[in-house]
């Protein structure tokens, strides 16, 4: 397992339909991919029909990014589809303390000749 330095959780939530959009966003700002996630919010206001309830569908975009790119990210996001937009965009990230598998990230190694 490798210790991941300066490596974020970069957590995206949109509404439905956006994700590929989102993705897009973050490509143009550095990541190198993403993994998309449907969902189903519950705020404040929750809304019913006939007994029936309704949740307003979500998309979770997850990326694991270094801590610039992941600055860089959030003010796209920001910007571009944040909230007060159609897609009602939040962000945050999480510090990641160790991983495996994401070759991105890893240490490259020279092969000795």
């Amino acid at each position: 397992m490798e210790k991941a330095n300066n490596i974020k959780a970069l957590y995206i939530i949109v509404n439905a339909g956006f994700a590929d959009e989102i993705v897009e966003i973050a490509r143009e700002a550095g990541a190198g991919g993403a993994t998309i996630m449907n969902a189903r919010g519950i705020g404040a206001v929750h809304k019913e029909i006939l007994g029936i309830a309704i949740d307003t569908e979500k998309e979770i975009i997850l990326s694991l990014v270094d801590g610039n790119t992941a600055e860089k990210i959030i003010a796209a996001v920001k910007e571009k589809a944040g909230l007060k937009t159609p897609a009602d965009g939040i962000c945050f990230v999480m510090p990641v303390e160790k991983m495996i598998g994401v070759s991105r990230f890893t240490p490259k190694i020279k092969k000795q000749e």
